[in-house]
């Protein structure tokens, strides 16, 4: 089976996951898979190795400001006419199936060509009844209609009894955790005021991935550092906690590592919200609304997190592609669900809410 794979390449989240699936797909001799990303400038994706000869696309993205999502901003940075060449001139008649991780130019041109196309993302989960933030109409628009596909397989931290696998994760918790340093990774901040908001906590040890930084670097106790996988993946395992942005993929990876949480959502991102939403809703997080350093500081006292436990291995997925039944979702689902481990106080949580 020849398979195209569209990730958003606007974060970290999509591309960590992909390479998760790009990893298991490589074992394999029954797929074949070529791998496209848009969303950011083709020269800021950085350990992209295990994609091979990957093409990138412009494609659509949100520019935020001060740590909330800019409208204006990113009406000006659309590029609407590129779009829609870019959609026409990708030819998709080699393929026997699209996969997409919420990425517009595969998913517009496979519709437009007819090729069978489905999402697994976390953005795909929203395609169902689950909980979620205050939904405005633009909302409602996004999800549907920026990368739209013909099945939709959700991502998320509980099945809700929809078509939603659970996410995979492949590291598992040290034995001996250092949990030496706070980590933050608040990427759609500005530098100055992370530091604001962490330069009075002197006693911790903050450990800062950021976008902006070029050089490694400390400012007494803060430690500032390029994006790095293998760095950031070291920082996450040896961390006591993490306080990030609501985005899936890195709350994913916490959980699975135990790592207690404070979130702080992107302003006006309705995906993030709706994260915090959840995750609060479960026991699984503190918020974080504003740069406060009161709440920074009370949220450092909190015990550590009891984490869920993820599958790691995609090849029951990658199973059910290859047999083509793809609008039967039940079965994946269900086995999939069996690998989790929800702590004793995330089951308690679960059965008594009504979702």
């Amino acid at each position: 089976m020849k398979i195209l794979y569209g990730v958003q390449g606007t974060g970290n989240g999509h591309i960590a996951r992909a390479r998760i699936m790009a990893a298991a797909m490589a074992e394999r001799d029954d797929i074949e898979v070529d791998f496209i990303f848009s969303g950011r400038a083709p020269d800021e994706y950085f350990d992209m190795e295990c994609f091979g000869n990957y093409r990138t696309y412009n494609g659509l993205t949100f520019v935020t400001r001060k740590g909330k999502v800019s409208q204006w901003e990113t009406v000006k940075s659309a590029r609407p006419f590129q779009l829609y060449r870019d959609v026409c001139r990708l030819d998709v008649s080699a393929y026997d199936l699209l996969l997409n991780d919420f990425e517009p130019v595969t998913a517009w041109a496979a519709r437009r060509q007819g090729l069978t196309s489905i999402s697994v993302s976390h953005q795909a989960a929203f395609s169902h009844d689950i909980p979620r933030a205050s939904e405005h109409f633009s909302d409602k628009l996004i999800m549907r209609g920026f990368a739209p596909t013909d099945i939709q397989l959700g991502v998320h931290w509980f099945h809700f009894e929809k078509p939603i696998v659970p996410p995979f994760i492949t590291d598992k918790p040290a034995s001996h955790p250092a949990n030496s340093h706070t980590l933050v990774y608040l990427p759609f901040e500005e530098l100055d005021d992370i530091q604001l908001l962490l330069e009075p906590l002197t006693e911790q040890h903050f450990v800062c991935f950021h976008p902006k930084v070029r050089q490694q670097h400390k400012q007494g106790h803060i430690e500032w550092l390029p994006p790095s996988k293998p760095g950031f993946r070291h920082a996450l395992q040896h961390c006591s906690g993490v306080i990030s942005n609501g985005g899936f993929e890195l709350a994913s990876e916490s959980l699975q590592l135990k790592k207690k949480l404070l979130v702080k959502p992107l302003n006006g991102q309705f995906e993030q919200l709706s994260n915090l939403k959840t995750l609060m809703s479960l026991g699984l997080c503190q918020p974080l609304y504003q740069l406060d350093t009161d709440t920074v500081e009370e949220w450092l006292m909190e015990p550590a997190s009891e984490g869920l436990e993820f599958p790691d291995d995609p090849t029951p997925m990658l199973d059910w592609i290859v047999a083509g039944d793809w609008h039967n979702t039940k079965p994946l689902c269900e086995a999939l669900w069996k690998q989790v481990n929800f702590g004793p106080k995330t089951r308690e949580r679960l059965m008594s809410l009504a979702f």
